[in-house]
């Protein structure tokens, strides 16, 4: 059952533009593109924000990672290994 259908342009940097009925069925600014046998597939995906956070360091204020990056400096330059 087709809900939509539209011909869009490929800009010379290979993008395109999602007709504005189209972003909002998929109800997100994120999607995944599958090709398979030849057919483009233009999936949703729900928001990602926070999807990353378990590779996010924890936060270390400025003067707090100056001085730990001093420290090892300062230890590499005077150790005798």
């Amino acid at each position: 059952m087709i809900t939509f259908e539209k011909t869009v342009k490929v800009s010379i940097k290979g993008q395109i533009t999602l007709p504005k009925a189209v972003r909002q069925q998929l109800g997100t600014e994120f999607v995944h593109v599958v090709i398979e046998d030849g057919v483009v597939r233009i999936e949703s995906v729900p928001d990602v924000s926070g999807s990353l956070s378990q590779y996010a360091l924890r936060y270390t204020p400025y003067e707090e990672a100056r001085e730990k990056a001093w420290s090892e400096v300062v230890h590499d330059r005077t150790s005798c290994d």
